[in-house]
């Protein structure tokens, strides 16, 4: 019987929905619309230290580089919305926060599975010569473009994908094909005048509607700068640790926004708002054994250290000055600086002589300006 490329797509959709995804579609194999901006973005600095965004920029922007096969790409969505943070928890300085996404496991994990089993189906099913790839935010690819031209939502002015029943807390994942589907096509804009993305974000994030300069972004500054964060934008993070959830927190189609099912990706006891105190002294066992298949390991636990530093510095619990003191004798030179920075900002007899003391012992540079700088702040404030 010839192969019906129709009833097949409707079948590999259909089999997308049983592996839990609640959005699907198909995108053409061409090179991305958004080519021409992301481009620009790249070219303006706007990516930062995220090197990976910007190597080969053209091989990114078209999937037919990636794999001179492919012939269509199944976009497919896994919503993570799982759990509303409880607001008391929420706005306490003395608690950190982590982005919904990164509460449970590994996404990565999780729909690369998904996307396994669909690649086996569509070979079991497909054509005898059916082939794929498949690729879960870490490939050479514009998810967001491809899933906007497979029908799963839209640009919103925050940069992320938003969609009328899943909002926007939903993964992203791309199965390429050698097999020519009927593509889907583009929905429509739903943002019209709003703007409460933009106004609601601390750090000025968006430099224009729909263009985020991720440097200023508290995800980017959290997750992916490896060495200090800018003190400019250390008061400006508050008490989250990993990521940021402010802009879609504040969209209004996240209000009524469907609730995910996939047990994987609900939050771990561990990560619902914890104690900042408890997380700064935590032991690499400690760390591994708690983030054990979670996305917060991207972050490593100097990173997460230095982000809970600067969350008790936002705090103004004099409190934490005890923990800070500890940390100002940590390993790593990127956490005894946020350290400083942070008592710095809390004050008091306490903070001035361990400052001081650190002052004569250390030897890396950029640990000594920090040291320096929360010395003339400790002075300012007596």
């Amino acid at each position: 019987m010839e192969w019906d490329a129709t009833e097949f797509k409707q079948r590999l959709l259909e089999a997308a929905k049983r592996e839990g995804f609640e959005l699907a579609g198909i995108a053409a194999a061409t090179p991305a619309e958004t080519r021409q901006a992301y481009l620009d973005w790249v070219r303006d600095g706007r990516a930062g230290e995220m090197h990976y965004l910007t190597r080969d920029p053209e091989r990114r922007s078209d999937p037919g580089i990636v794999w001179p096969e492919t012939a269509s790409i199944l976009v497919a969505g896994l919503n993570y919305h799982t759990w509303e943070p409880d607001p008391a928890e929420r706005h306490d300085p003395s608690r950190g926060q982590f982005a919904r996404y990164a509460v449970g496991e590994d996404y990565h994990e999780v729909i690369a599975g998904k996307l396994r089993r669909l690649r086996a189906w569509a070979v079991q099913w497909g054509p005898r010569d059916l082939a794929g790839r498949y690729y879960v935010d870490t490939g050479p690819l514009l998810e967001r473009d491809l899933a906007a031209r497979a029908g799963l939502g839209w640009f919103g002015k925050n940069t992320c994908l938003l969609n009328t029943r899943q909002g926007s807390y939903f993964f992203l994942g791309a199965l390429l094909l050698n097999v020519e589907l009927p593509p889907d096509g583009a929905v429509s804009a739903h943002c019209g005048t709003c703007t409460r993305c933009q106004d609601a974000c601390p750090t000025g994030a968006f430099v224009a509607p729909y263009v985020l300069d991720a440097r200023r972004c508290i995800s980017y500054l959290t997750i992916e700068l490896r060495g200090p964060i800018p003190r400019e934008m250390r008061p400006l993070i508050g008490n989250w640790i990993f990521g940021c959830d402010i802009c879609q927190e504040v969209c209004p189609w996240n209000r009524k926004a469907a609730v995910g099912s996939d047990p994987r990706l609900a939050p771990r006891d561990a990560l619902k708002a914890p104690e900042l105190i408890p997380l700064l002294e935590m032991t690499v066992e400690q760390f591994q054994e708690t983030f054990r298949r979670s996305p917060v390991k991207r972050t490593k636990r100097q990173g997460l250290l230095r982000n809970v530093c600067v969350a008790l510095g936002n705090s103004g619990d004099p409190a934490a000055v005890p923990a800070l003191v500890r940390a100002l004798e940590h390993e790593e030179p990127l956490v005894r600086g946020h350290a400083a920075w942070a008592l710095g900002r809390l004050g008091g007899p306490a903070a001035g002589d361990a400052v001081r003391r650190r002052l004569d012992a250390e030897e890396e540079d950029w640990v000594r300006e920090e040291l320096e700088a929360a010395l003339r702040e400790l002075c300012s404030t007596s």
